[in-house]
């Protein structure tokens, strides 16, 4: 799973309490049940997550190669700091 590194700019004040927890369980889920989490992503449409493209950029699409050069894996986003 990659996100933009700007994810906390995208994503509207009032809906950032509930960002760190979704990708937390988005990290947990990959290492527990990652074909589930994959079919779920690939269809995700919550508040403002939307899912953009949907494929492995290993294998030959451009487009996710594209795609993959502005974003960061979802291990590497920055956690949010307490308030």
């Amino acid at each position: 799973l990659m996100v933009s590194p700007d994810l906390r700019a995208i994503v509207q004040g009032e809906d950032q309490a509930w960002l760190d927890p979704l990708l937390l369980d988005f990290q947990d889920r990959a290492s527990l049940q990652p074909a589930d989490l994959f079919k779920q992503l690939s269809s995700l449409g919550v508040g403002p997550l939307v899912t953009q493209e949907v494929g492995d950029a290993r294998k030959d699409q451009s487009r996710l190669r594209d795609l993959q050069k502005d974003f960061i894996e979802l291990e590497e986003f920055p956690k949010r700091k307490p308030d």
